[in-house]
């Protein structure tokens, strides 16, 4: 679990396809890698990514199939930098919102206009994500917990200050780059709900109050 809240940037050192998971090699501009543990679990501009070496100042992880197709991690090469959160720890503060590190897909910016201090990005929306984003809820690109300002059909628009220009990789993005995205947890588990309880022709299941009490939710 994250906040979205990026707490380092990194450079990619190496991406290594090893005839199964890609091993990708990421060295912190000032993360205490000795402080690392195997295992442990690090999000990396927005995938879940779970530590299995630390060398010479350098951290390691596989990266596996379902990764490399919902993420754009296959086209990241050495120079590449990168947004890094390490794991949120129970008593943390939530200075985001709820974040996985499971990314549901790949948007594109589309525009990119600087006024007033501040950047405006637009990205496409893929229509998987359409019934689970909304004008000022939540959204984690490329790992970073942002609020939607507007949203189209098939797009939405964020306004970045220039704290997160400072402090992540978004400010480096132009139009047609590729960004990873993750719906808001609450709004994915809503819609699944929503959609297995609608009635339909084969069930007289509703989602309404009396259905939500007698499952326990009220």
């Amino acid at each position: 679990m994250f906040t979205g809240l990026i707490q380092d940037l990194g450079i990619v050192t190496s991406s290594v396809e090893r005839g199964g998971p890609i091993r990708l090699s990421i060295r912190p501009d000032s993360m205490d890698v000795g402080a690392l543990e195997h295992g442990e679990s690090i999000a990396v501009s927005g995938p879940c990514l779970t530590v299995v070496g630390v060398a010479g100042g350098a951290v390691s992880f596989d990266v596996g199939l379902e990764t490399v197709e919902r993420t754009t991690v296959s086209s990241w090469r050495p120079g590449r930098r990168v947004n890094l959160e390490r794991a949120l720890r129970l008593g943390d503060r939530l200075g985001g919102h709820l974040v996985l590190g499971h990314v549901d897909d790949v948007g594109k910016v589309l525009e990119r206009q600087s006024r007033n201090g501040v950047l405006n990005l637009v990205i496409s929306l893929p229509s998987r994500l359409c019934a689970l984003v909304c004008e000022k809820g939540s959204i984690a690109v490329e790992g970073v917990s942002l609020t939607v300002n507007e949203i189209q059909q098939d797009s939405f628009r964020v306004t970045l200050v220039p704290e997160t220009l400072d402090r992540t990789t978004l400010g480096s993005l132009d139009r047609g780059d590729e960004v990873n995205l993750e719906a808001d947890i609450i709004a994915r588990h809503l819609a699944r709900l929503v959609g297995r309880l609608q009635p339909d022709s084969t069930t007289s299941s509703a989602l309404d109050l009396e259905f939500l009490a007698r499952s326990g939710y009220l």
